[in-house]
């Protein structure tokens, strides 16, 4: 099992490193200035310069990749003698990082993987992961949630009523759900009941976790904005769990042991729900697993469209402004996020089905 997790884990970050690479060097060919943005169009090359020179980007972009690495490892080299060699050298953070050895100018230390500031707000990358992430969590969470329920139900309902219209308007429902992309339904989903079917839902085509209240008494939590979101990005993994749980229950009902339940007379429902149900529900719950780990990368659009505060309208926010740390550093918490979810979904299996962990 040691083995099997010590594999895993070193996949994993053999991803993580072709992510980092691939995504510090996709932003750094990027046409655009961060320098000019930051001053304007009408700003001279001097301070153009001395800004570039303050973000590091006036050094070949192989050092910078280096730094960036360094900036991210929890073990890393900081330079005393040079200001602008590496970007953890805040006064505040440096004083926090536990100093392992030193070797002249250059001192190992141990420290949080640092993300960089915003090239516009200076706030630190990891403050806005950490003030969008509860609301990407949140919607992806629920999202999941109302999948499942919905999935399982309708899985349940299909298998019951095999061939018949029920099955039917169910299988094309799932084929519409899985072909239909994200961006697209959520305009869809939008338009029809914040727009046409407003007078009835009372739902708003765009809005936020917290509100403001029209009498002055400050935010509050308006739970009515994430019913559109969560019903839009659970769409797809509605679709997959439905038509799964839908064939598991097909065959668990085929089997001996659900004859043999019938044979002593138990009522239909405690044969459903008590033994079919119950060994239908494995690999819907392990597909599930993997289903809330895509949630979070596909939450972007979703969130874009209903305008909802999450990681999604940080990355949009960042793409349209050149903040390039920002975005990257979004991307990265994502991925990060997907490939330990990954792993605790593959050490998950291990545990279930031994015959996983030879693989």
């Amino acid at each position: 099992m040691l083995r099997f997790v010590t594999k895993r884990l070193l996949y994993g970050l053999l991803v993580l490193l072709g992510v980092v690479t691939l995504v510090f060097f996709l932003f750094n060919i990027l046409p655009g200035d961060p320098a000019r943005m930051m001053l304007g169009q009408r700003a001279d090359q001097e301070s153009i310069d001395i800004i570039n020179r303050d973000l590091g980007r006036d050094k070949p972009v192989a050092l910078q990749y280096v730094n960036y690495l360094n900036d991210l490892l929890p073990l890393s080299l900081h330079n005393n003698s040079d200001p602008q060699h590496y970007f953890y050298l805040a006064p505040e953070k440096y004083r926090h990082c536990l100093h392992l050895a030193s070797i002249g100018s250059t001192t190992l230390v141990l420290k949080a993987p640092y993300l960089r500031r915003s090239y516009q707000s200076q706030r630190p990358v990891s403050e806005i992961i950490a003030a969008a992430f509860p609301q990407t969590a949140l919607l992806a969470i629920v999202a999941m949630l109302l999948a499942l329920i919905l999935g399982i139900t309708l899985g349940v309902v299909a298998a019951l009523h095999k061939d018949g219209w029920v099955d039917r308007l169910v299988l094309v429902l799932s084929t519409l759900g899985m072909s239909l992309p994200s961006f697209f339904a959520a305009i869809l989903i939008a338009w029809l009941f914040a727009y046409v079917l407003a007078d009835w839902t009372h739902l708003n085509m765009f809005g936020n976790l917290y509100s403001v209240d029209d009498y002055g008494c400050g935010q509050y939590i308006d739970l009515k904005n994430l019913i559109l979101p969560a019903l839009t990005l659970g769409i797809r993994p509605l679709a997959t769990l439905t038509q799964l749980t839908k064939n598991s229950m097909l065959e668990a009902l085929s089997q001996d042991y659900i004859r043999t339940a019938r044979a002593k007379g138990l009522s239909r429902r405690r044969v459903i729900v008590h033994h079919a149900l119950r060994n239908a529900l494995n690999p819907v719950v392990t597909s599930a697993s993997g289903w809330l780990a895509s949630l979070f990368a596909g939450a972007v659009f979703v969130e874009y469209v209903f305008d909802w505060k999450g990681m999604g309208v940080v990355i949009v926010d960042g793409l349209e402004k050149y903040d390039f740390p920002v975005v990257m550093g979004t991307i990265l918490f994502i991925c990060v996020l997907l490939v330990v979810i990954n792993i605790l979904t593959d050490i998950l299996y291990a545990l279930l089905d031994p015959r996983v962990r030879i693989q």
